[in-house]
């Protein structure tokens, strides 16, 4: 007796075997469509505005791009300084019977706004006609820092503080910083600085001392572009979820995931919330900037290191195989540069004159941990981009979307690399890194180029990831474009020769869409 006659003497069993067999289609047909690993998956994935480029568009994209940075670098040059200094000769500051090698010096600082953000006193010291050639001396620094209130009385901001310090002399002696404020709570600063040690030179010094802050002109400026890169970030931001809104989320690539997280870290990046520094005497506006900085940056390192190997892995992407060490990697990098960044907050809050440089006992091996996580993240991003193009450089669309972003972010390291030599390359006035990363600034240009690069780097990829207006009807044109490339090279199938400003398609896929639409206009 066969299952059919047995069904029918038993129709209850019949009808039970039934239910079960459709619950399993549809639970397979469920799996089918909810698992990354289907071998057709990369088929299935959201188009991007980078398949129909043609090579003109290419070179136009980077032509804009560059138009857009070099029109934000002029735009910086034009602007003003970004420190403005005044420097006082210590001889003239000297109190009665006191000598320029030991002091005591008193010290009145220039009028203060909030928009002068930070200030710092530097100590250039230098030797009179010596011949001792390269030499370090041992002194230590007293300091007493007040505060000037309205009715012109002054008010101790911080008890004397004394620091060791070293004086390095060669052709020119290294200044000091003898201290730094990371933001203002008063209109005017009274300094009383004492040395001990220098008196055991036996030569004539000469000392002057110098006041650094922001430029006022400056911070409007730097308010203003701010703002400008926030608003068109969100503008960007929105555009972009809006053109992958008749997409689901299972079907964008890896790099639209992660254009959308990128998109708001940029808006954070750029500090929606920096006027605050401005309104509130508080050290958490700065202390809040730079965690977004640091928050992007890191950000950026882990979107390259998962792009050039998600785009090669197109399987599931386990989280303890393929995210978790790409995000110790990074994840040690913003570590490290959130806790000196937090570390020297605390501290000057408590000291203006605190240099963790100088004053913390094991930061070389801060930094040496630093410099090696370093090393280890740019030979595993260069390890992924060699296998990468290696074996994708016949792979249709995934060789494209690995030529662009490779491209352009070597564009964008290069542009990278010039600026920091700029503003790196010259010996360091100071060894206080907060001081080094705000006054190596020397002008707008350096400040401005930054930020815009990162921007329209973010904006330019944005642009090519996002699905172009009929992409959901082209997708629907074709259930597997793999059907139309399997005999053609990619040059072919992205840059066809009589279709050179046609679409990413090839003639036979150009052609079909043709009869389809023919089709549809007869019904």
């Amino acid at each position: 007796m066969t299952d059919t006659d047995y069904s029918l003497e038993n129709p209850l069993l019949g009808e039970i075997k039934y239910f079960c067999r459709k619950i399993q289609e549809a639970y397979g047909e469920l799996a089918d469509e909810l698992t990354p690993c289907r071998d057709d998956r990369f088929y299935r994935l959201a188009p991007m505005r980078l398949y129909t480029l043609s090579k003109r568009h290419f070179v136009l994209v980077f032509v804009l791009f560059l138009l857009c940075f070099g029109l934000t670098v002029l735009v910086g040059i034009a602007g003003p300084k970004i420190i403005s200094e005044q420097e006082h000769d210590g001889e003239r500051l000297l109190l009665k019977n006191a000598t320029v090698k030991t002091g005591p010096f008193r010290l009145v600082s220039p009028p203060l706004s909030t928009y002068n953000q930070q200030l710092w006193l530097t100590c250039a010291i230098q030797a009179e006609h010596s011949n001792m050639g390269d030499f370090k001396q041992p002194l230590e620094m007293n300091v007493e820092l007040k505060g000037v209130l309205q009715d012109a009385s002054a008010m101790r901001a911080n008890k004397v503080q004394r620091k060791a310090r070293s004086l390095h002399c060669g052709a020119k002696c290294d200044d000091i910083i003898v201290l730094h404020l990371g933001y203002l709570n008063y209109t005017q600063y009274q300094v009383m600085v004492r040395f001990k040690g220098l008196e055991n030179i036996t030569y004539d010094i000469k000392v002057k001392f110098v006041w650094k802050m922001f430029n006022s002109s400056f911070s409007q400026v730097e308010i203003w572009f701010r703002f400008v890169f926030v608003v068109l970030t969100f503008v960007v931001t929105c555009l972009f979820a809006h053109s992958l809104r008749k997409f689901s989320m299972r079907d964008w690539g890896i790099e639209q995931k992660w254009m959308s997280v990128l998109l708001p870290l940029l808006l954070l990046y750029n500090d929606p919330f920096f006027p605050l520094s401005f309104l509130v005497n508080s050290w958490f506006p700065g202390t809040l900037d730079a965690f977004f900085q640091a928050l992007f940056l890191c950000a950026l390192l882990l979107f390259w290191l998962c792009v050039y190997h998600g785009i090669r892995v197109q399987g599931e992407r386990r989280c303890l195989t393929f995210y978790l060490p790409k995000v110790l990697v990074v994840g040690l990098l913003w570590v490290s540069a959130v806790t000196l960044g937090i570390w020297q907050t605390v501290n000057e809050l408590q000291d203006p004159t605190y240099q963790y440089k100088v004053d913390i006992t094991n930061f070389q091996g801060m930094k040496l941990l630093f410099l090696t996580v370093v090393g280890l993240y740019v030979f595993y991003l260069l390890f992924l981009v060699v296998r990468a193009c290696s074996e994708l450089k016949n792979t249709p669309y995934s060789d494209l979307r690995l030529r662009f972003l490779t491209a352009l972010t070597f564009v964008v390291l290069v542009i990278s690399v010039v600026i920091l030599y700029l503003r790196f390359g010259a010996k360091a006035l100071q060894d206080n890194f907060v001081a080094e990363l705000s006054t190596h600034y020397q002008n707008s240009a350096e400040f401005l180029s930054f930020y815009g690069l990162l921007n329209f780097y973010l904006y330019t990829l944005a642009f090519v990831y996002s699905p172009s207006r009929n992409a959901l009807y082209d997708s629907q044109l074709k259930d597997n474009p793999a059907f139309s490339m399997l005999n053609d090279s990619d040059d072919e199938v992205i840059y066809g020769s009589d279709y050179d400003d046609m679409p990413l398609q090839n003639g036979r896929a150009i052609k079909a869409t043709a009869r389809y639409r023919d089709d549809s206009d007869s019904d």
